[in-house]
């Protein structure tokens, strides 16, 4: 194409082409939203093809296609011999044709990001980065038989004769505390780091201490007594009033429909 009919080519696209198809700013690439849904019909590329159709209105359609189909490999091939399928390029792939496929508009890219789950404002796992669980696993904290509970080792030695040696070194051994992971206190083979104050985010940097605080600050709140536990004293002297045995907690909780008190056998 010559650089005249190029130029000419360029100012007919420009009135052409949608105003969506503009190029946009930096600032506007975050904010900016596509104007359709799927992919229009109309080309952003007017030009393209040009020489084929000024050939075919020359010469006829008839004789064009049959010149086509002489000159070009692969005449019926819906990609135009082009390696990958253009947006509004319909793709058969049934026998009869019936059925098409084509490329999703928008584009995965260029639609709105799934919601990402946050957690505490302020609180450690508030960096998505911070996928560790250790940190707030309080179902097996104690299931550790190298750390095992520290109050009920306590209550274990308590109960035990103070006066044997045995005894004494355990006590020892238990006011020590745990004298491996004592953590490197931030110092790693690149230098002083302190990303983390915890020290729980690097295996090098974690240790008992910090462990035990943050498993502290995540142990579970919820329901830590029965509902009826503060209202035992009244459940207590119903029963005294009544003569009746007093049963281990507060049972009726709750009604039961009728038709889960009929018998279904």
């Amino acid at each position: 194409m010559s650089v005249p009919a190029k130029k000419a080519a360029e100012a007919v696209a420009k009135k052409v082409i949608p105003v969506a198809s503009r190029a946009v700013s930096a600032a506007e690439a975050s904010s900016i939203a596509p104007t359709a849904k799927c992919a229009g019909e109309e080309s952003s590329m007017p030009w393209n093809g040009w020489f084929s159709s000024f050939l075919a209105s020359s010469i006829g359609a008839n004789n064009f296609e049959k010149l086509r189909r002489a000159v070009v490999f692969r005449p019926d091939d819906i990609h135009n011999l082009e390696q990958i399928p253009r947006p509004n390029t319909k793709v058969p792939y049934t026998e009869d044709g019936s059925k098409t496929a084509m490329f999703r508009y928008p584009s995965p890219g260029s639609q709105k990001g799934g919601r990402q789950p946050e957690e505490d404002k302020g609180s450690l796992y508030e960096d998505p980065y911070v996928v560790s669980y250790y940190t707030r696993d309080t179902a097996r904290r104690y299931q550790d038989p190298a750390f095992p509970n520290p109050e009920l080792e306590k209550m274990k030695l308590d109960f035990l004769p103070q006066d044997d040696e045995a005894v004494k070194e355990a006590q020892a051994k238990f006011e020590e505390g745990p004298r491996s992971s004592p953590g490197n206190n931030g110092r790693f083979a690149t230098g002083p780091s302190d990303y983390d104050p915890s020290g729980l985010r690097a295996s090098m940097s974690a240790n008992h201490e910090s462990l035990e605080q943050s498993l502290d600050a995540n142990m579970p709140d919820h329901l830590p007594v029965p509902d009826w536990w503060n209202k035992q004293e009244k459940l207590v002297a119903w029963y005294k009033e009544r003569d009746l045995p007093v049963p281990i907690g507060g049972t009726g909780y709750g009604t039961i429909p009728r038709e889960g008190r009929i018998a279904r056998w």
